[in-house]
């Protein structure tokens, strides 16, 4: 008998308090009656049927537990209140008859409202118009690092081995190539970052700028694939080949760096070398034809800096470059380490692109 009332118990109270604790719902005065609805209205209006008025009485007398409960629905009481007054405004996108959804904040976090140098909305919420840049199309991209001790065969020699795979699943399809190994390519710096925070954490020193460099990096890869997914869209089994070559590389390349960064950097700075190959070939094949050189996607022409009427070469050309680019600090970084140094002791090429 205890059992059966303690569970009948435990359904009415779940069943007027779950609505309330668990429901994304925003609460509210029903119009005009100042009675409110769903929970609240049994939390702080009339109840209606015995039961009701049990578990009122219990929660009343816990009022710690209900404090967050009422300080939400004061909020929301005055946030109603004030869209009456607006009009409805606020719901409707400023009354332009958009879709855009107002997401109300119990934090009292504000949303920010960025707009380009000319005064227009900004529309990226993935990047920030300060974040952009020109790229610097300049840089030599024929440098390579010849390999010289057992580490750096190593490195290369791996490179070139995975190389061997990629070219027969892909072939020629340069813009699914590209889309697909940008997947992997935002990995290293991400892991080289998360590393070296830890480590800074660990031994309470700094980095030298390191980690942000190494995440601007992964950032920056991570760029290429958004702009990518605009002219290739993934089959079903590559995104599953996504899944599995992310996990066998992030877990590879995270022993890697554990075990020997020097010898992490520098395979990346062979696949980045093998990177602007790839883009090579793919500059060739827009030229030829074989790819239809389509207008450069929004996102790009904001994120470079681009020309409004750029098209796809125009970006295959920016992406090179920051591969370039990238090629070059972790070689660097590599570098740092055969001679016997930390990277905290050489300032990083923040911003180097």
């Amino acid at each position: 008998m205890m059992t059966r009332g303690a569970t009948r118990m435990t359904r009415t109270v779940m069943g007027h308090m779950g609505p309330r604790y668990f429901s994304t719902a925003i609460l509210r005065n029903d119009a005009g009656t100042g009675i409110m609805s769903g929970a609240a209205g049994f939390m702080h209006g009339v109840p209606a049927i015995p039961s009701e008025k049990a578990v009122v009485m219990w929660v009343r007398h816990f009022p710690v537990m209900g404090s967050r409960s009422a300080s939400t629905v004061a909020l929301n009481d005055k946030q109603h209140d004030k869209k009456v007054e607006n009009g409805g405004a606020a719901a409707s996108g400023g009354g332009d008859g958009g879709d855009e959804k107002s997401v109300v904040s119990y934090w009292g976090v504000p949303p920010s409202k960025v707009t380009k140098e000319d005064g227009t909305e900004w529309k990226w919420n993935c990047f920030r118009p300060w974040e952009t840049y020109k790229a610097d199309l300049s840089i030599d991209l024929t440098k390579h690092h010849a390999p010289t001790t057992f580490l750096d065969k190593f490195a290369y020699w791996t490179v070139k081995a995975l190389r061997y795979p990629t070219d027969i699943f892909f072939q020629r399809r340069y813009g699914c190539r590209a889309m697909m190994l940008e997947t992997v390519a935002a990995v290293p710096g991400m892991v080289g970052g998360m590393l070296l925070h830890c480590k800074s954490l660990r031994r309470f020193e700094q980095s030298g700028g390191w980690i942000k460099a190494l995440l601007e990096e992964a950032e920056n890869e991570r760029m290429h694939l958004m702009t990518f997914m605009e002219v290739a869209k993934p089959n079903w089994y590559e995104r599953a080949l996504v899944f599995a070559v992310q996990g066998v590389f992030f877990n590879a390349y995270f022993v890697t760096y554990l075990l020997s960064p020097k010898l992490a950097h520098r395979i990346v700075g062979y696949l980045e070398e093998e990177a602007i190959h790839s883009y090579t070939e793919f500059l060739k094949e827009l030229d030829k034809g074989n790819i239809e050189n389509v207008p450069a996607p929004a996102i790009a022409i904001d994120y470079w800096r681009l020309p409004k009427d750029s098209t796809l070469r125009d970006v295959v050309l920016v992406v090179r470059a920051d591969e370039a680019h990238h090629r070059d600090v972790n070689h660097f970084a590599s570098d740092i380490h055969y001679q016997g140094q930390q990277l905290k002791d050489s300032p990083a090429p923040i911003g180097y692109h």
